[in-house]
């Protein structure tokens, strides 16, 4: 009698994910561009001063996570070992 227990040789995988969920550019895209919206509501309309320095920390972290991403992006490109996989 085979063992009962025995883990099947091959688990079914799930399906990959459209090319449309895998791209992260237009949601970056999106939130820089409400971030600049809010910094430029927030210089130009006074009662929303109290946003100043909100908009300005937002575009400033998402300059960097832009930045870390176009560098793993790159980093991937190039073939680095140490290089996020799934980046196009």
């Amino acid at each position: 009698m085979a063992d009962e227990h025995a883990p099947e040789s091959e688990s079914p995988q799930p399906p990959p994910l459209p090319d449309a969920l895998l791209d992260p550019r237009p949601v970056i895209l999106v939130i820089a561009a409400v971030w600049l919206i809010a910094a430029v509501l927030a210089f130009t309309v006074a009662a929303l001063h109290e946003w100043r320095p909100f908009t300005i920390a937002g575009l400033g972290i998402g300059v960097f996570g832009t930045s870390v991403f176009l560098w793993q992006r790159h980093a991937v490109r190039r073939g680095a070992r140490g290089a996020q996989s799934g980046l196009r």
